[in-house]
């Protein structure tokens, strides 16, 4: 057996996993809005966007270090977040769900359009100070901030479970989450937590606009990550946080066996013998086919509760 062939895939499905982390944080957004609101944001990819750009504009072009950017950003993010909850979504409640998905569709375009025309549409490098240099572990190459991502989504990801389990607001938003109407009949503000939740995301959001923005580059294609994540939070179920992990987990490393194995396979002769294609781009599409054909048998995603009404 040929062992570099062995280390180099643990090396791609391990350096896959931490991707699909940084995935799984982002996904969080959806879950936290979608479990407390019943509402789909798609806009989520727009937020991570917008942090993003503004930490990078703000470090580039007015020499605020990323620390003090980062904050900034932060409270930027919460302050929105809370005013698009009173001021558009608040309004909606009771309203088709497809009104909402709709809202937050549009304010997705409008803010893709909005940032790049306020802070220009360079890309910028985000420099958090995480070296270059792969780290090693025996035969096996990491990259610094895949792992340092993974990292951070692990602690965040702790963090949220002990508020969710542990804290008096975390129970009541566990609540408002599983039922509205009960939530309220038990004196819950249960508007308060719909707050709650958007600021959470608008949170999730900062952290993962200075991941990827640190990763990737920033400029108004990295709200692309909002679209790559979908398929996370259908796999796992929309409702369910640890399912976003696996999800985020799953389709990172579907991502990496298929931009490391298949795409170079589909450029071999052997290969266009049997399929006329051109090759390359797999890695794009995998995760989106594995979410339709989990779909078929789990329709709900792996951890989705399954709602039955009655007809």
């Amino acid at each position: 057996m040929d062992m570099f062939a062995v280390w180099y895939f643990v090396e791609t499905t391990i350096n896959g996993a931490l991707i699909g982390l940084m995935y799984a944080l982002i996904a969080l957004g959806f879950v936290l809005i979608y479990k407390s609101t019943d509402a789909i944001n798609f806009a989520q990819g727009q937020f991570v966007m917008i942090s993003g750009v503004m930490v990078a504009a703000l470090a580039a072009d007015y020499g605020v270090p990323v620390f003090l950017g980062a904050i900034i950003a932060l409270v930027f993010m919460i302050l929105f977040n809370v005013m698009l909850e009173r001021i558009v979504l608040r309004p909606m409640i009771g309203r088709p769900v497809v009104s909402i998905i709709m809202a937050t569709i549009g304010l997705a375009a409008f803010l893709e359009g909005l940032f790049p025309m306020i802070f220009g549409a360079t890309t910028r490098a985000l420099d958090l100070g995480i070296p270059n240099e792969p780290i090693i572990i025996g035969d096996v190459y990491l990259t610094p901030i895949n792992v340092v991502g993974g990292a951070v989504a692990i602690t965040f990801f702790a963090a949220f479970s002990w508020f969710f389990m542990k804290s008096r607001k975390g129970v009541a938003l566990r609540a408002v989450a599983d039922n509205h109407q009960v939530s309220m009949a038990m004196g819950i503000n249960v508007e308060r937590y719909f707050v709650l939740a958007w600021s959470m995301a608008g949170v999730v959001a900062v952290l993962g606009g200075l991941l990827w923005g640190s990763a990737i580059g920033v400029d108004n294609t990295l709200a692309v990550v909002g679209l790559k994540v979908f398929p996370v939070v259908i796999l796992g179920g929309l409702e369910s946080i640890p399912g976003a992990i696996v999800g985020g987990v799953i389709v990172g490393v579907v991502e990496a066996w298929g931009g490391t194995y298949i795409d170079p396979a589909m450029t071999q002769p052997w290969f266009r013998e049997f399929f006329p294609f051109e090759g390359g781009g797999t890695k794009d599409f995998l995760p989106y086919l594995l979410m339709i054909v989990v779909l078929f048998f789990k329709p709900y995603g792996l951890f989705g509760k399954v709602i039955i009404e009655r007809v």
